[in-house]
């Protein structure tokens, strides 16, 4: 899994009908301790209705495949978490809100 943070989306007028309904995502990693970014943005199926700033959960490659609304989808990245904190070596280093 990888913690991101939602920066922006994606509108397609034109995409594979097993898209239909699924709204894109730009994320972009980030570092747990400190949730600064740490990597290259990309573009993840939103399933939990994550808004923009949040700190996500992506999983890529074939677990994208794995949720109940990517099966059978033709999808490399998929939102299937939003963060309500972070704790790292006994000290929240992350709180929602």
């Amino acid at each position: 899994m990888i913690v991101a943070r939602v920066i922006g989306t994606v509108v397609c007028t034109q995409k594979d009908a097993r898209l239909g309904g699924h709204k894109l995502q730009v994320v972009e990693p980030v570092a747990m301790a400190s949730q600064k970014s740490d990597g290259k943005p990309l573009v993840a199926i939103d399933t939990v209705g994550a808004g923009l700033g949040e700190i996500v959960l992506v999983v890529s490659g074939s677990s994208a495949r794995q949720t109940d609304a990517t099966t059978g989808t033709p999808v490399d990245a998929v939102i299937m978490g939003i963060v309500d904190s972070i704790d790292l070596d006994g000290q929240r280093v992350f709180e929602k809100g």
